[in-house]
């Protein structure tokens, strides 16, 4: 671990970051060139104690998810996450598509949607990143771990993660994860995240056995998605995709029709914030 290399590489990329880059209010008192410590320890999901160290060389090495973390939080290229790895004392990750590390472009995509729900989701249903809105409408699912990390793992395993979209949409949902899932285990072949996970829900979920039993393939999508969420109720919103090719990761967009029902509940889930989950 190089510290002094470590602490000159994080505030340089910290002092390049203006808070309109990430979606923050600048405010009229500012005088920080670029952000402060505090809101990229926010960004970055970790205290600003902590990240506060790592800036001043006195900081703990930090592990492997915490530099992802921060290299999110940070914006930061492909290139410059190897660069913060190897400073840190650890190997680069593999660029294989199921890295989690989200592309400073459709990061800073992601920063400017603020009125319409949006994440970023990974090549095998993991969510990496989302906006207020988003998390107001579906919860933080950047925050679970192991297998729960995937929609289709959670779906077949978990009745209350169906919760979220209108019963008569669950056999639909259920065939188009299935699907998804079959993509990205031919894509990613054996030894892979999704062939782990294929083996896992054949194990336990005889719903998952069936459906993969059927061997179904480019199903159909469709563009308006129903949700079902307690405090504001049913919604219905129009999705469209953003893919970044290299890491195939997606970015996901859901709109309302302008001046529907579905458009005033968004607005008042808006309102609620995340504390709305």
């Amino acid at each position: 671990m190089d510290r002094p290399q470590l602490a000159d590489f994080l505030r340089t990329r910290r002092e390049a970051l203006q808070p309109e880059d990430v979606g923050l209010p600048r405010g009229p008192r500012r005088r920080t060139t670029g952000l402060r410590r505090e809101e990229v320890a926010a960004l970055c999901g970790m205290s600003t104690d902590y990240y506060g160290r790592l800036e001043q060389q006195r900081g703990p090495q930090p592990s492997e998810p915490m530099l992802g973390a921060i290299a999110r939080g940070l914006r930061l290229s492909l290139a410059e996450r190897d660069h913060l790895f190897r400073l840190a004392g650890h190997g680069t990750p593999t660029r294989v598509r199921r890295s989690d590390h989200v592309d400073a472009g459709l990061m800073r995509v992601l920063d400017r949607l603020v009125d319409t729900p949006a994440l970023v989701i990974g090549p095998t249903g993991e969510t990496l990143a989302q906006n207020d809105l988003a998390l107001a409408l579906l919860g933080d699912e950047t925050a679970l771990t192991g297998d729960r990390r995937y929609v289709t793992y959670r779906w077949f395993t978990e009745p209350a993660a169906r919760g979220t979209y209108p019963a008569e949409d669950h056999d639909l949902r259920g065939r188009q994860f299935a699907a998804d899932l079959r993509e990205a285990y031919a894509r990613d072949g054996r030894g892979s995240v999704a062939e782990r996970l294929v083996e896992s829900l054949l194990r336990e979920s005889e719903e998952f056995a069936r459906v993969w039993a059927e061997h179904e393939v480019g199903h159909t999508r469709t563009q308006v998605k129903r949700y079902e969420h307690a405090a504001v109720g049913p919604l219905e919103l129009y999705c469209q995709s953003l893919l970044d090719p290299e890491q195939h990761h997606v970015l996901l967009v859901l709109t309302p029709e302008p001046g529907s029902a579905s458009a005033e509940k968004l607005e008042l889930l808006r309102v609620l914030g995340p504390a709305a989950r």
